[in-house]
C-alpha cells in the first residue's frame, strides 16, 4: 500500500473525529456460538475503533466479551451455516466507528481451534493482540487503518497457510512459528523492517525449514508509518 494511501486513511480518521460519540455507563456483555456440524469457519471480524484481543480456546465457534460505554457501539454477532461451512461475522456498527474521551470499547474473542478457519480481522483505528498459534488456519488477513499489531503464531500449525497484514499508522510486530516453513515478504512507507530468525533471498525472507517443512506459512506484510518486527520463534 502506498504512503498516499495512508495519507487517505489519516484523513478519514481526523473527519471522523467530528462525530464523537458520547460515553455512557460502561455495558458488559457476553456471546457465544456453539459448534455445529460446520467443517470450516470463515471468521471477520469488523471493530471501527478500540482494544481487540483475539484467541483461541473456545469450546465452540466463539465466545466473545464486550465492554463498551457508547450505545452506538453495540457490537452484532451473526452466525450462518452455509453448506458445509460456518460464516461468522463480529461487527460494531459503522455509525460508531470514533470516539473520544472517556469513550471505552474493548473486546475479548476466543475462537475453535480445531476447525479450519478463514479468519479475517479489521480494526480502523485502536490495539489489536492476536494470539492464534493454537487456532488452524487456512488463511489470515490483518488490516489496522491506526494502531498496534501484535501478532503471536508461534506452535507447530496444522497445515499451510497465508497470511496477509496491512497496517497504517503504527507499529507491527509479529512472532512466526520457526517449525514451519517461512516465506515473508515485508515492507513499509516510513519506518524500518526488522528481522529476527530468517535469512534474506532476494526480495523475501526464509527461514531453515523452508522448502522441507509439509507445512508453509507464507506472509505478506505492508506497514505505512512505523515500525515492522518479525521474528522466527
Amino acid at each position: 500500500m502506498k504512503i498516499a494511501s495512508f495519507c487517505a486513511l489519516l484523513l478519514a480518521f481526523a473527519a471522523a473525529g467530528c462525530n464523537n460519540q458520547p460515553a455512557g455507563p460502561t455495558v458488559h456483555e457476553t456471546q457465544s456460538i456453539p459448534p455445529d456440524v460446520a467443517t470450516a469457519l470463515r471468521a471477520t471480524v469488523h471493530m471501527g475503533a478500540g482494544t481487540l484481543k483475539l484467541n483461541g480456546g473456545s469450546s465452540g465457534w466463539l465466545d466473545a466479551v464486550f465492554d463498551y460505554n457508547v450505545p452506538e457501539w453495540k457490537p452484532t454477532v451473526v452466525y450462518n451455516l452455509v453448506g458445509e461451512g460456518g460464516d461468522l461475522r463480529v461487527e460494531q456498527p459503522s455509525a460508531g466507528h470514533t470516539g473520544g474521551g472517556d469513550t471505552k470499547n474493548d473486546w475479548d474473542l476466543k475462537l475453535n481451534d480445531e476447525i479450519p478457519t478463514d479468519l479475517t480481522a479489521q480494526l480502523g483505528a485502536g490495539d489489536a493482540t492476536l494470539d492464534l498459534g493454537t487456532v488452524t488456519l487456512r488463511s489470515l488477513t490483518i488490516e489496522v487503518g491506526a494502531g498496534t499489531v501484535n501478532l503471536d503464531l508461534r506452535g507447530h500449525p496444522k497445515r499451510s497457510y497465508n497470511l496477509q497484514i496491512r497496517g497504517g499508522v503504527g507499529d507491527a510486530t509479529i512472532h512466526l512459528p520457526a517449525s514451519a516453513g517461512l516465506y515473508v515478504e515485508a515492507g513499509g512507507g516510513i519506518g524500518d523492517v526488522k528481522v529476527n530468525g530468517m535469512r534474506k533471498d532476494g526480495d523475501h525472507w526464509v527461514n531453515d525449514a523452508y522448502g522441507t517443512s509439509p507445512i508453509t506459512v507464507r506472509a505478506d506484510i505492508k506497514g505505512g508509518i512505523g515500525g515492522i518486527t518479525i521474528s522466527a520463534e
